[in-house]
């Protein structure tokens, strides 16, 4: 990248946190061309049309990462959520039939996450496997539109897409994903529309009974593997079989597995796959509720990240226990321990399953740890919205952390992070959300 002689923006007289490897803080950040172009020292960059925006005093950190968010579901929803304040409100909204409908959708979403500082999320499952399905948010019509706006121009944060060749929390057969694995994807900008793989589902939850587990639910029963097959021994082979074949096309692999068989059976088949064909892919667990520690130090050595989030897991502990017992509840979503044990952890929402505001789900975190608060560990929690998400994508190198060379994707908060307590995050207000250079939202 040619040095610029004036900077297209400048932020300067707040706090910038870089989270960069040695996690630099300085005062000042300037912008070209989308990207960032000093740390520090900005003052000769300023020119005639340089945007310069005065912090006073405010903290500049990068932008979010929402690693797990339905975003056309959460614009059908929205302000409506599953697990709301008022139930599982919402559930009535309209389905998403048309290009428009799709597209009001996705522009709502948008608007939605500019609001929070997000600048990118993940859309974990898009495609012909709900075609039919009841809300139309996770439809191939979905994907297309996703494409056309990501053409145009009018997508206000950078998405990553997984593709489905199942059902949504459903089951999904051999047949359906070889055809899907070997389908067109559309032709986009991977650094604003990123089609990275595949979702399977390998099992439910843990509250409907339907997270298959080593413990027995009331009535006796396990729960299973959504993958089809006449028989629990060919359902698991099935699983493995799509693992190994997205794995040697290349494709990233997220799988949804929330008991503790259905983890070890997904990470036992992740890694036959990589021992015969070599890394790849950034795969990773999605949700993980009921992951063990065995698993879990299994997973960096694998290469194998974790997606999770905080915030259901304090809103339906309670659903958990009432389903396996106090003991399993215990030892479900171990965050602490998985940071530990330097797991690629990512913290998201699954909005709109609850709402996208990350403050929530970074005090949810800390809430369920039991960590003492301090900076240390509002470092780790920010960077497993940030920094950590990056990696995921595989985009650690242009994106994720505020250095020289990087994409300005940014978020001003009111106040500095590392000055408050998690419990107190959710209070802190987003003032400025940017995107390659382009502020996308100010308050």
């Amino acid at each position: 990248m040619a040095d610029p002689k004036t900077a297209d923006l400048v932020l300067t007289g707040g706090t910038v946190l870089t989270f960069d490897a040695a996690d630099t803080e300085s005062t000042a950040l300037a912008v070209a061309d989308g990207r960032v172009v000093a740390v520090g020292e900005v003052a000769h960059l300023i020119g005639p049309n340089t945007q310069v925006v005065d912090l006073h005093g405010r903290t500049v950190l990068p932008g979010i990462n929402d690693s797990h968010l339905h975003g056309a579901w959460l614009g059908a929803l929205w302000p409506g959520t599953l697990l709301g304040a008022g139930g599982m409100a919402g559930a009535g909204a309209p389905k998403l039939t048309t290009p428009a409908e799709r597209r009001a959708a996705i522009q709502r979403a948008g608007d939605v996450v500019a609001a929070l500082g997000i600048t990118s999320y993940t859309e974990p499952g898009l495609g012909p496997g709900e075609d039919d399905g009841q809300t139309g948010c996770f439809s191939s019509g979905v994907l297309d539109e996703y494409a056309a706006m990501a053409n145009e121009g009018l997508l206000r944060a950078r998405v990553t897409v997984l593709r489905l060749f199942g059902e949504l929390d459903g089951p999904s057969t051999l047949a359906d994903f070889e055809a899907g694995m070997a389908s067109a994807t559309p032709a986009t900008d991977p650094s604003v529309l990123r089609i990275a793989g595949v979702k399977i589902f390998a099992d439910g939850i843990p509250p409907m009974r339907s997270a298959w587990t080593h413990r027995c639910y009331a009535d006796g029963s396990q729960g299973h593997l959504l993958v089809e097959g006449t028989d629990l021994a060919e359902r698991e082979a099935n699983l493995r079989r799509m693992i190994d074949l997205a794995h040697r096309a290349g494709a990233q692999i997220g799988v949804h597995a929330t008991g503790d068989r259905s983890i070890e059976v997904t990470v036992s088949a992740m890694a036959d796959a990589i021992a015969a064909h070599g890394p790849g892919g950034r795969h990773y667990l999605i949700h993980g509720d009921l992951v063990g520690t065995e698993v879990l130090a299994r997973l960096p050595e694998l290469g194998i990240g974790l997606n999770t989030q905080p915030g259901i897991a304090v809103m339906t502990g309670d659903w958990l226990s009432a389903a396996l017992g106090e003991e399993a509840l215990a030892g479900a979503w171990p965050l602490r321990r998985a940071f530990e044990l330097g797991v690629r952890v990512c913290l998201s929402s699954d909005a709109p399953v609850i709402e996208p505001d990350w403050r929530r789900w970074v005090a949810a975190a800390a809430e369920w740890m039991g960590t003492k608060a301090s900076p240390e560990l509002m470092r780790q929690l920010l960077r497993a919205y940030t920094v950590i998400p990056a990696e995921q994508d595989g985009a650690e190198s242009w994106k994720g952390s505020l250095e020289v060379g990087k994409v300005a994707d940014l978020c001003v908060l009111e106040a500095n992070p590392l000055e408050v307590s998690p419990a107190d995050l959710p209070h802190v207000g987003v003032h400025l959300t940017v995107v390659g250079g382009r502020v996308v939202y100010e308050s």
